[in-house]
């Protein structure tokens, strides 16, 4: 199978590039980045602004699965007005200019992955939410909901379209999870505000194994929650941490002070979801790590 990923240089499309390329697979990559040392031995680095078609768009029609990861990081602070205008318009031209190569190709690919978050469904507190459920109306739920109509036109064309909505992905390396665990270790981790907010999450082989199972199985069309089937509070998943790496759990953060360090990055600690893969596991997928406990054990217990 022939991949193309835009985005491809981050932890997911890492991730996935050394999957599919241990598979035997070939993998490309649109990035700005094209030095070796910020990919996978094997994947081959094809330059990209990020929001035009210039240079690749004749690579479209020899790929079979085309992977859109491209988005300016949301833990990039503070959120200014600027900032926000990169996150959304890395999400959007990027998902446009994807969407003009696929319908300018002579041969389109059989499908298309495009990324998401979980933030999609906006503030919902207790409530357990579902692929059905509609957007939210704040920033971080505008801005899924524009990512993934930035190639909702490719399904006119006969590409059959999967959206992974993706919760806090979990790496020892890279992404949240190793600043989480920096405040543990410094005894300085507890409850972030009340602590009952949800924190979705799922470890990184099952994201990578999830984006997979989406490309492979052709019944696989529409939105799909890539979150672990075990939803969990913040501050529970926050103890399990703790636990693991045999660290107090104690000493809360305030929202108020979080609020005022952050502003409105704070919604990404402050507010969450208890979101469930029912799509995906309705499919078939079985995950690897169901539960907190046993990916933070993996994680820093191998």
């Amino acid at each position: 199978m022939r991949v193309l990923i835009s985005g491809g240089t981050g932890m997911i499309g890492e991730g996935l590039a050394r999957s599919l390329l241990a598979d035997g697979h070939q993998v490309w990559v649109l990035t700005r980045r094209t030095s070796p040392a910020h990919l996978p031995p094997g994947a081959q680095p094809v330059r990209w602004d990020g929001c035009t078609t210039s240079g690749w768009q004749g690579l479209v029609a020899e790929m079979d699965a085309v992977v859109n990861l491209v988005g300016e990081r949301l833990s990039r602070w503070p959120w200014t007005k600027e900032l926000k205008r990169r996150l959304w318009n890395s999400r959007v031209e990027g998902g446009r200019a994807l969407t003009m190569a696929i319908r300018n190709s002579p041969r389109q690919p059989a499908v298309l992955i495009q990324a998401s978050g979980i933030n999609y469904y906006g503030r919902h507190g207790q409530e357990t939410l579902i692929e059905t459920d509609p957007a939210g109306d704040d920033y971080l739920a505008r801005l899924c909901r524009a990512w993934e109509d930035s190639t909702q036109p490719v399904e006119t064309l006969g590409v059959r379209r999967a959206i992974a909505r993706s919760a806090i992905v979990l790496d020892r390396r890279m992404g949240i999870l190793p600043i989480m665990a920096l405040s543990i270790r410094l005894f300085v981790g507890g409850p972030l505000g009340s602590g009952r907010q949800g924190l979705p999450w799922i470890h990184l082989d099952d994201e990578v194994g999830a984006i997979r199972f989406l490309i492979e199985n052709e019944a696989a069309r529409g939105a799909f929650n890539l979150t672990a089937p075990q939803p969990v509070s913040s501050a529970d998943f926050l103890h399990s941490l703790a636990r693991t790496l045999g660290r107090p759990f104690w000493l809360p953060v305030p929202a108020a002070a979080l609020r005022l360090a952050l502003g409105e990055m704070s919604a990404l600690v402050l507010t969450g979801e208890y979101a469930l893969p029912k799509h995906l596991t309705d499919l078939g997928y079985e995950f690897k790590y169901p539960s907190a406990d046993a990916a933070l054990q993996a994680i820093y217990r191998r």
